[in-house]
């Protein structure tokens, strides 16, 4: 007979790019997904979810939180019990906030510690990055904090660094969704040599603001010429909601990811600058909902009874 185990996971939301960080630019997010896992004894599968995407997400095998577990299961031979699992998600689907690599996350890990393995977060990013495919995701959900990462084929390098306590987030999500294959797609393959040197030198200081807590440069930091111009047509009102932000009094705003949610920085202001991001959308007849968020500084959290 198994011993009964429980296992609880939280694992936040995680913004990408913040404007020229292409694929290297991660920060956590104050939204979560929580995951609450019982195995007994016998066999069986039993999913509820409830929260952000609960009435589309599969409750069968086709769980993407489920199929994290299997991938671990497998890779270490073991063969699990009767599984409850409880998902409750507050990341909206789709729309640029990491919420597939937080089910990707959170799903690896409650089977490490089922499993009876450690929670090797190196390994963690590692296979969350095989399954989700975006390294600047994973590793701001896990780690927390700004992360900038560095991927050259399967070796992936990061740092994690501690922003400014006074930042805080505005993100401005509309009723329609975006998939990053979608927004991926208008990229071109080619760029001008003018504007990798403008991108390069813009994450440097925004990198440097962050780390530094010198939020003035925020603004010109988070200019972009690489992936943003190009996605624009994929979202209505783009520029007029980063600037509606940045008159408002926002530090800096950008496309969250891939979209389509746009993001600002503040110090200030947040119920303001939320309104006015919000209005601009009204005015190209797009609904949307502003959330207030905080950088999560904590990344990843487990707990496990039963052990």
């Amino acid at each position: 007979m198994k011993k009964k185990k429980k296992v609880q996971i939280i694992a936040p939301a995680s913004t990408a790019n913040l404007g020229p960080g292409f694929d290297c630019l991660g920060l956590g997010l104050g939204l979560y997904h929580t995951l609450n896992v019982c195995e007994g004894d016998g066999a069986g599968l039993e999913i509820r979810a409830s929260g952000e995407g609960a009435e589309t997400v599969s409750l069968d095998s086709g769980n993407m939180v489920y199929q994290a577990m299997m991938k671990v299961f497998s890779s270490a031979g073991y063969k699990p019990g009767k599984l409850l699992i409880e998902s409750h998600n507050e990341i909206p689907l789709a729309s640029g906030l990491g919420s597939s690599a937080a089910a990707q996350v959170v799903g690896l890990s409650a089977a490490m510690l089922l499993s009876e393995q450690s929670l090797d977060r190196r390994r963690l990013i590692r296979m969350g990055v095989e399954m989700e495919g975006h390294a600047d995701n994973v590793v701001a959900c896990v780690l927390g904090g700004l992360t900038v990462v560095g991927s050259s084929g399967e070796k992936i390098d990061y740092v994690r660094l501690e922003p400014p306590k006074s930042l805080g987030i505005v993100a401005v999500v509309p009723d329609f969704n975006l998939s990053t294959e979608r927004a991926r797609s208008v990229l071109p393959r080619e760029v001008a040599f003018r504007d990798a040197v403008h991108n390069q030198s813009r994450v440097g200081l925004l990198v440097a603001a962050l780390a530094g807590n010198r939020l003035e440069s925020l603004r010109p930091a988070m200019e972009d010429v690489l992936h943003q111009p190009y996605r624009a047509g994929l979202i209505p009102g783009l520029e007029d909601v980063r600037q509606a932000a940045l008159e408002a009094g926002a530090l800096g705003a950008a496309l969250s990811g891939a979209g389509p949610t746009i993001l600002a920085l503040v110090s200030a202001h947040k119920a303001s600058v939320g309104e006015a991001m919000k209005g601009a959308w009204a005015r190209r007849g797009v609904e949307c909902r502003s959330l207030a968020l905080q950088v999560d500084m904590t990344g990843l959290k487990a707990e496990m009874e039963g052990r």
